[in-house]
């Protein structure tokens, strides 16, 4: 693993450790905060101080930015570094809306828990405008059809499992990799994943879950280096998260379902979307999902309605206009 911590000033580096610690955000989380606030940090260096004209973006190190600097920065320097983003490099409105958030818990941090600063340049900052579209999903027969050709060869029955978890459970891609055998109890039928912000759920795992899992465990090998992973790679060692994306893929294909765009992320779609459709309440939903708010959840309950919209516009007649004269009897 890289170190985030070199060239960085010494106030980013507290902040660094203030996610971990304190926060316990999940690594990742904090890779990417990190990575975001050194590109601000770039940006403001080459806006706020001098630099060789030579000196190429990427190469500007920020480990001597003076916190004074920031003390001094206001609405319209952040609105800048959006800007920059967004035209010099082609940043979508999801991505400016993550660096946005970054900067707000990070400046958070160095006025209200650390008192660095005086002032919040971005108390005001308005987020960027996102586009809530529908989730992309399996049918139930595509579901059906995925099921019948997931997993063959030496591990089919790991493969066959993972498809399933995703499919019956909604779990998230890294939830699926750090499953361990102790996550779950086939007794009690029930299942303990790990998410986001390292917050620990329970599930309970129906007929199919159970069969999956029993089958699997009787053909996984003990590993020697992480006897605890239950999903394992060739080597024996815990399964990578691309190495689950391309069982995902390759099932696909299997099932005539490749080049739709469709992911390890679409299969948890499938998984809420046919748990809605089959009358699960949303608030129940957001608990087998792990969503922090409901109107995270909320959105699979307008896919009816889209589909129902859709089903009236495909209809042969729908641009069909024809205007009665008045004459006519």
């Amino acid at each position: 693993m890289k170190d985030i911590t070199v060239d960085n000033p010494a106030y980013l580096n507290e902040y660094i450790t203030y996610l971990r610690v304190i926060k316990g955000s999940a690594e990742r989380t904090v890779e990417a905060y990190c990575g975001d606030i050194r590109l601000f940090l770039k940006y403001i260096k080459m806006t706020k101080m001098s630099l060789p004209k030579d000196t190429e973006f990427e190469n500007i190190s920020i480990a001597d930015i003076p916190i004074e600097i920031l003390d001094n920065l206001n609405l319209t320097d952040i609105y800048g570094f959006l800007n920059y983003v967004s035209k010099d490099r082609e940043n979508s409105a999801v991505t400016r809306s993550r660096k946005a958030s970054s900067l707000k818990s990070f400046f958070k941090y160095l006025t209200t828990k650390t008192s660095y600063l005086r002032k919040n340049p971005v108390k005001d900052l308005e987020m960027p405008s996102l586009k809530k579209g529908l989730p992309h999903f399996l049918t139930l027969d595509q579901s059906i059809e995925m099921l019948k050709n997931a997993g063959s060869g030496e591990y089919a029955e790991r493969d066959y499992c993972i498809i399933t978890l995703f499919l019956n459970c909604g779990m998230r891609l890294s939830e699926l990799v750090g499953m361990n055998i102790q996550s779950f109890n086939l007794n009690e039928r029930t299942l303990k994943l790990l998410g986001k912000g390292n917050k620990e759920r329970m599930i309970y795992l129906n007929d199919a879950c159970i069969d999956a899992i029993s089958r699997y465990l009787e053909s996984r090998e003990q590993p020697q280096s992480e006897p605890n992973a239950l999903f394992l790679s060739r080597n024996g060692k815990r399964i990578s998260k691309r190495r689950v994306q391309q069982i995902v893929e390759n099932t696909l294909k299997a099932a005539g379902l490749d080049g739709q765009g469709l992911s390890t992320h679409k299969l948890r779609h499938t998984a809420a979307t046919l748990m809605y459709r089959n009358g699960v309440d949303t608030l129940v939903l957001k608990d087998v999902l792990g969503h922090k708010s409901i109107s995270t959840t909320e959105i699979y309950t307008h896919i009816s309605d889209e589909n129902l919209k859709k089903a009236s516009e495909s209809s042969p007649l729908s641009n069909i206009k024809i205007k009665k004269s008045p004459d006519s009897k």
